[in-house]
């Protein structure tokens, strides 16, 4: 089957340059030049009904409220990243997390950074996730940041530059191993003759971590997995995470805190649990401190955190630092904890509390994407070359109205990576989230991630809950 190489004239391609298929490319191309297209089509085929049977989904809100769920759309051409590639962005996001967790271990504490001058206290003061409720907190070896997803994208030349820093409750990390798992069903001579680093030891490596979180010096310490329930969006991830650990998964109802320490409700008794990984929001986490009409928390958790006996991963507080008008400081956090340069350069943002930046933003929208600083998974963006003029006027008010709330980035054309839709190669733009865990022994990037496909023609947007789809990430020795 003849796939025609095809060239992204606007910014990078991962497959194609002016000279022709990449090296790295090259084995996977003649692969499937080499199919005909039934046979290809056979190989999509089988991708979706793994997903289906696997029930690997997500969920998709509407204006409504009502939650559409839908399959996890797949596109069997692997995203390749060479060995040296990969060594950029493995040093970078080991640099970046150690000035976020200094970061938040200090903003908690002492707040250095602010005294020196460094971020404006009015910045912390209105990030409505900075939680005074854990000042002074202290957590297990000063960590922070367990897991995170830290979003990258590719700039016209190639070039890697850092999206999102996601230090909350990073989610996907189910589709980067399931992907990879379909892949060895469908194409598994492709990964051995590669040489493709393999990801399938994340949930052994993140237990690790877990276990040594427990915050009592035993053996087999209790570690579960706190899920809001069954009608959250990523409850196959966490339903998925679990078992992988062989972990128990269990909602606020089946915990219960007493004199300051956290139990798990088994038909043998309460069982104390020492660390939990919890897939719920700080403001669900406790009654007592935050929404009082929450059922999805344990009343008392805060006081059995406070008191240390009880670990949580993430910790408490931590959207201060993926505040997306923060993150714009991320360099200056990285020059003052470590006195090093970022190896990974931050997409140039614009603060909108700054008159002068507002008013460059203002007089060049078409070219600018504006996001709300608080919103995530593609929500409250806009991009202004494929806005109306209403939406931008609309846009300006919202921003002076309110403009701590909002920041501003030239719009950047994502590298591609061609996608097999219709038989033929089309580009598609793509970013990668790399999962990094963090434990006492320092931090390991699991060497692959979830790549993200925008698979609308000319779209910018890749998340799924605005349609996108993924493929299975190949670093390559």
């Amino acid at each position: 089957m003849k796939l025609t190489p095809k060239l992204n004239l606007n910014g990078w391609d991962e497959m194609f340059s002016n000279e022709g298929v990449r090296d790295s490319y090259r084995q996977v191309l003649e692969k499937l030049q080499s199919s005909d297209y039934e046979y290809l089509s056979d190989k999509q085929k089988q991708a979706a009904d793994f997903f289906m049977n696997q029930g690997i989904t997500f969920t998709v809100y509407s204006d409504d409220n009502q939650g559409i769920e839908r399959i996890f759309p797949f596109d069997i051409i692997p995203r390749i990243i060479t060995r040296n590639e990969w060594k950029e962005v493995e040093s970078g996001i080991k640099q970046r997390l150690e000035a976020l967790n200094l970061f938040l271990e200090d903003i908690y504490n002492d707040q250095n950074i602010i005294k020196e001058g460094i971020i404006p206290a009015s910045l912390i003061a209105s990030c409505p996730h900075y939680i005074q409720e854990v000042h002074g907190i202290k957590v297990p070896h000063n960590i922070h940041v367990h897991i995170a997803g830290i979003d990258l994208i590719r700039g016209a030349k190639g070039e890697f530059y850092v999206l999102e820093d996601n230090l909350r409750c990073p989610s996907g990390v189910s589709y980067m191993l399931e992907n990879r798992e379909i892949t060895k069903r469908i194409f598994p001579k492709m990964l051995s003759s590669n040489h493709v680093r393999m990801v399938g030891n994340y949930p052994m490596i993140f237990h690790n971590i877990l276990v040594s979180l427990s915050p009592r010096n035993i053996s087999n310490p209790n570690v579960v997995l706190l899920t809001p329930g069954i009608y959250n969006s990523a409850y196959y991830e966490h339903t998925f995470l679990a078992r992988q650990m062989g972990i128990p998964l269990v909602e606020g109802r089946d915990l219960v805190v007493n004199n300051n320490k956290v139990y798990m409700k088994t038909t043998s008794g309460l069982h104390q649990v020492d660390v939990i990984y919890r897939r719920l929001d700080d403001e669900y986490l406790d009654p007592l401190v935050f929404k009082p009409d929450s059922t999805l928390g344990i009343p008392g958790l805060i006081s059995a955190y406070r008191q240390g006996n009880v670990a949580l991963v993430n910790a408490v507080g931590n959207g201060v630092a993926d505040d997306k008008a923060v993150y714009a400081y991320v360099p200056d956090m990285i020059k003052y904890y470590l006195n090093q340069e970022p190896i990974l350069k931050n997409v140039p943002t614009y603060q909108m509390e700054n008159k002068e930046e507002r008013e460059l933003v203002f007089a060049d929208m078409g070219n600018m994407v504006i996001k709300e600083t608080n919103q995530s998974g593609g929500y409250g963006m806009i991009m202004g070359n494929k806005a109306t003029e209403e939406e931008l006027e609309n846009a300006k008010i919202a921003i002076c109205n309110n403009p701590r709330n909002f920041i501003a980035q030239p719009i950047i054309q994502l590298s591609t990576v061609p996608c097999l839709i219709d038989g033929e190669l089309k580009l598609r733009h793509v970013d990668l989230r790399p999962y990094a865990l963090c434990g006492p022994k320092g931090v390991e990037i699991v060497p692959g991630g979830l790549t993200r496909v925008a698979l609308t023609e000319g779209s910018l947007v890749v998340n799924s809950s605005q349609g996108g789809g993924s493929k299975d990430t190949w670093i390559i020795q």
